[in-house]
C-alpha cells in the first residue's frame, strides 16, 4: 500500500492542529512537536501533516509571503458523517467558502472553508457505494468473537477496542 502525507505549511502548528481536530471531531490532544503534527484517522491512516513555516529549511516551506498559501492545493476530505462534519464547520467559521451542494462529478453532497492559514477546505460526504461498503464492513467487524478481535489488535501493535 502506497500513501501520501500532505504537509502544509502553518503559521501555529498547536493552533492548526487544535482547528482540523475540531473539523474531522477527534479527541483534542497536542502535536507532537510545537512546529510538526500529524493528523492521524481512527485506523492510524495520516489525514494531513502541518509544520511550521521555516523550521528546518525546507525550500518550500521557508515563507508564506514567497506565494498564497494552498495556491494550486485543494484539501479535499471525503468522511462518513457529513452532517456532523458540517454542523462542525460551522461553527469553527464565520461563513463558508462555499455552501453545501451536490457536485454533479462525483454526486455527493459537499462544501467547502478556508482554515487558519488560508487554505482551502473541502468536505465531500461518501458516496452511497462507499457508505455501503464502510457499514458491510463494520457489520463483519460485529460478527467476529470478542477475543479474536482482540488477539486481530494485538497482532497490529494496538490496544484492542472496548465496546459498550
Amino acid at each position: 500500500m502506497k500513501r501520501t502525507w500532505t504537509i502544509i505549511g502553518v503559521r501555529d502548528v498547536p493552533r492548526s492542529f487544535k482547528w482540523y481536530q475540531s473539523l474531522f471531531g477527534q479527541r483534542l490532544t497536542a502535536p507532537a512537536h510545537s512546529d510538526f503534527g500529524q493528523l492521524l484517522d481512527s485506523d492510524g491512516t495520516v489525514l494531513l501533516c502541518l509544520h511550521e513555516w521555516a523550521v528546518e529549511n525546507h525550500p518550500s516551506l521557508m515563507s508564506p509571503d514567497d506565494g498564497t498559501p494552498g495556491n494550486g492545493l485543494l484539501l479535499f476530505f471525503r468522511v462518513d458523517d457529513y452532517g456532523a462534519a458540517l454542523r462542525r464547520a460551522r461553527a469553527l467559521v464565520p461563513q463558508l467558502a462555499e455552501e453545501p451542494h451536490v457536485n454533479p462529478n462525483t454526486r455527493t453532497k459537499e462544501f467547502s472553508l478556508r482554515d487558519p492559514d488560508g487554505y482551502y477546505v473541502t468536505i465531500s460526504a461518501l458516496s452511497a457505494l462507499e457508505r455501503r461498503s464502510l457499514a458491510s464492513q463494520r457489520a463483519n467487524k460485529r460478527l467476529q468473537p470478542t477475543k479474536a478481535r482482540g488477539r486481530a489488535a494485538k497482532t497490529r501493535g494496538q490496544r484492542p477496542r472496548l465496546r459498550a
